[in-house]
């Protein structure tokens, strides 16, 4: 008996250990306290740019590029080459036509002595003799080709430059403006209705435009007028095309409000190389400047009547001139002399820099004009001749002036 209570008493206490806990109540997990999202840090507003609108701009224009140059629109290779490092050495920072108008939109700044260089027409020279000259130097510059002499084209004459040539130009930064279709003077009129002129200046504006962008994949921002023709029906159409800028051949040192279809460039050449010298002398400072007069040869601005050198049948013929390449000048110091005559009562109009003079009394045969005046507190001067013959046959209009001579 004492065996069998034995037995049950650990069967029993076996089987209470078998059984199992009962589970442990769950212990609710803490919630974890907010955390504050922090704030994006805002962004740094950008200063504005202040624009130095005292700054000053030249432009100069160049054609071809020859050891032996037969005429104003060539230039011997070493004459160039000796012009870039005078822009190194006195200063004159050379910028490109993007920073120019980037400049103009109030976008970016500019050395206060700047230099835009640019190259007409496209002769072969601008590609393989100045542009090696001018990567030398790293400086960029504006290749302004017309359309119509582009090698290929009816005016080519085996001297132009190539579309290949003009695409090689633009992946390697050169920038490439209009210099029109046919190359023919804008201001000209003669034979055509009002309505087939603004037509014919819209194809020669417009349409050489399109083309260029169309060849090239790229956006054509300013234009070059051929001898630097234009009037107020030109200005409008180069706005009406598109254009950021036109420029003329009127050589001056602009500031930051120059009307953008008015742009001045001094045309240098080898017959005149006191162009040169009057572009790099920037008032305030720097340059070659310093004579008691400078002299600026009218045949530098282009654009003179009678011109330099012409043969005339009008003995009171109107005498014109744009004085721009004069810069800015004291409208009250302008004065017109006359060989025979003297001073004479031309009148000076400052909004368009062209003073004019029609003759009250016949002219001798030979006449020398001399224009003076005072621009930035140092006198200039230019002059022309011109002679009168009653048999003189009357000039041709602009528009059928010759392209240039290769």
């Amino acid at each position: 008996m004492r065996y069998l209570a034995a037995l049950a008493l650990v069967l029993g206490t076996s089987l209470m250990g078998c059984k199992k806990a009962p589970p442990a109540e769950p212990v609710a997990e803490a919630t974890p306290a907010p955390t504050a999202t922090p704030e994006p840090t805002p962004e740094p507003t950008p200063e504005p740019v202040v624009i130095d609108k005292t700054a000053q701009v030249m432009v100069l224009c160049y054609h071809r590029f020859e050891d032996r140059p037969k005429d104003d629109l060539a230039l011997a290779p070493a004459e160039f080459e000796t012009q870039m490092q005078a822009l190194k050495d006195q200063g004159i920072e050379v910028i490109s036509m993007d920073d120019f108008l980037a400049w103009r939109r109030n976008e970016k700044n500019i050395p206060p002595k700047s230099a835009i260089i640019t190259i007409d027409d496209g002769y072969l020279s601008g590609y393989n003799v100045a542009w090696p000259i001018l990567k030398k130097f790293g400086y960029p510059f504006t290749m302004y080709v017309y359309t119509d002499y582009i090698k290929g084209g009816p005016k080519s004459g085996g001297q132009s430059m190539t579309w290949d040539q003009l695409a090689e130009m633009r992946d390697a930064g050169v920038d490439i403006g209009s210099h029109t279709v046919s190359h023919s003077g804008l201001n000209a009129k003669k034979g055509k209705t009002e309505e087939q002129y603004l037509e014919w200046l819209r194809h020669e504006l417009a349409d050489s435009k399109k083309m260029l962008e169309d060849k090239l994949g790229i956006r054509v921002k300013s234009v070059a007028y051929p001898y630097g023709l234009h009037n107020e029906a030109v200005r409008k159409a180069v706005i009406d095309a598109g254009y950021d800028a036109g420029f003329t051949v009127y050589g001056q040192h602009m500031s930051h409000g120059a009307d953008p279809a008015m742009l001045g460039r001094y045309a240098v050449g080898s017959t005149h190389p006191e162009i040169f010298k009057a572009a790099i002398a920037f008032k305030g400072g720097g340059g070659s400047g310093g004579d008691a007069i400078t002299v600026i040869p009218a045949s530098a601005t282009m654009l003179t009547m009678p011109m330099d050198g012409e043969v005339v049948a009008d003995a009171q013929p109107e005498i014109k001139a744009n004085l721009a390449t004069l810069g800015e000048l004291d409208p009250k110091s302008v004065t017109m002399r006359l060989s025979g005559l003297g001073a004479v009562p031309a009148q000076y109009d400052a909004k368009t820099k062209t003073i004019s003079y029609k003759p009250t009394q016949k002219l001798n045969s030979d006449i020398t004009v001399i224009i003076s005046g005072t621009s930035g507190g140092r006198k200039v001067e230019t002059r022309w001749a011109f002679k009168i013959d009653p048999a003189a046959t009357p000039a041709p209009a602009p528009a059928a002036e010759a392209s240039p001579t290769p």
